[in-house]
């Protein structure tokens, strides 16, 4: 599961995409400095495995990760190939979650590629271009579809209504995952497409360090707009985690943040928010080998959870002891918790809660 970071060229998106990854992706002051997407898998800050771990004190500790992908900047023109628009649209529609970044600070040292500062107008050049590639691929499978209607296939007519919806509203300059469908219509009909608005977004409202806090006029008229669409705004000063990123220990970082009012880095609020957004969450394994968090989709039952430990597990799986983070908290080792009577054991239905602390018991 991928998070893609698009925006327009020089918004800061390699720079953000360093501060999250570590990567050192190339970042400068023109256009373009991004070809081939840098990708960067990085871990999901959780204070909750952090307090597992002091309580168990395991030799390792492996937290949950994401993968985010910094994609070249897009510009008016990308459907048509302008850019390399091809290129990196493609790379988009591989992603799983959109990290949309606007600049949202005024500096005259760094180039705009369009002259002057515009959250808006660059949201709406980057939405255009991506609703653009949309059209093009709902209408190519509408021509295929068309000929399947005419014969009377009903559910061939049911995905040409759903596709002229969607079209309807791709022409109206609405994302589709803003587009008004049943859940099971885009399952059946949607899905399948890859279209690149209907992936869930998140947008990043670039600022400067004095709007770190309380955000500025451009966020303002960002929340305003996204307020109609089914999307989170977050404000985050990219240059602030470049200089927190630089800073080598803890403590020079937490005191950095104090300074600017500040109780945690950006970044870390970032990382949260794209997990979230690829509708994922954690569940831990504790024990004196190692303590670590596992990343399953929200829904996954137990024998799913399983899996993702070992294929064999979910073949074989018997049953799952289940302890509640906030129990193995409470009471401060699983012998403690097992005396309190507060293990579950859970079968083949239980679905899986955020935090749960898992045993798997399986036989192959």
């Amino acid at each position: 599961m991928k998070a893609g970071i698009v925006g327009l060229p020089n918004v800061g998106k390699s720079t953000l995409f360093n501060c999250l990854s570590n990567a050192k992706a190339q970042s400068a002051n023109f256009p373009f400095c991004t070809i081939e997407p840098n990708v960067g898998v990085v871990n999901v800050p959780d204070p909750r495995l952090d307090r597992l771990a002091d309580l168990v004190k395991p030799e390792k500790v492996i937290p949950a990760t994401v993968e985010i992908v910094d994609i070249a900047g897009l510009v008016k023109g990308a459907s048509k190939g302008e850019g390399l628009g091809n290129q990196f649209l493609g790379n988009i529609r591989e992603t799983d979650a959109i990290l949309h970044v606007l600049r949202c600070f005024d500096d005259d040292n760094i180039v705009h590629v369009d002259g002057a500062v515009d959250p808006l107008r660059d949201k709406e050049t980057i939405d255009m271009e991506l609703q653009l590639k949309d059209l093009e691929t709902v209408e190519k499978r509408l021509e295929k579809i068309n000929r399947a209607a005419k014969t009377g296939n009903k559910e061939a007519q049911k995905e040409l209504e759903v596709l002229e919806k969607i079209i309807s509203g791709l022409e109206s300059a609405q994302n589709v995952r803003s587009v008004e469908l049943s859940d099971d219509d885009r399952l059946s009909h949607v899905k399948s497409l890859q279209l690149i608005t209907d992936k869930p977004v998140l947008y990043i409202c670039n600022v400067s360090e004095d709007a770190a806090v309380a955000g500025n006029h451009y966020v303002d008229q960002v929340k305003a707009v996204v307020a109609k669409e089914n999307a989170e705004v977050l404000v985050l000063a990219v240059s602030i985690e470049a200089d927190i990123n630089e800073l080598e220990s803890y403590e020079e970082r937490q005191l950095f943040l104090e300074d600017l009012g500040l109780s945690e880095p950006g970044s870390a609020k970032l990382i949260r928010a794209a997990y979230n957004l690829l509708t994922l969450h954690t569940y831990f394994t504790a024990g004196e080998k190692e303590v670590r968090a596992w990343t399953i989709p929200q829904g996954a039952s137990a024998p799913q959870a399983a899996g993702v430990i070992h294929t064999d597990f979910e073949k074989g799986f018997i049953r799952a002891e289940v302890i509640s983070y906030s129990d193995y908290e409470t009471f401060g080792s699983e012998l403690k918790v097992k005396e309190a009577g507060k293990i579950r054991v859970e079968g083949k239905e239980y679905i899986i809660k955020d935090g749960d602390v898992m045993h798997f018991r399986f036989n192959v």
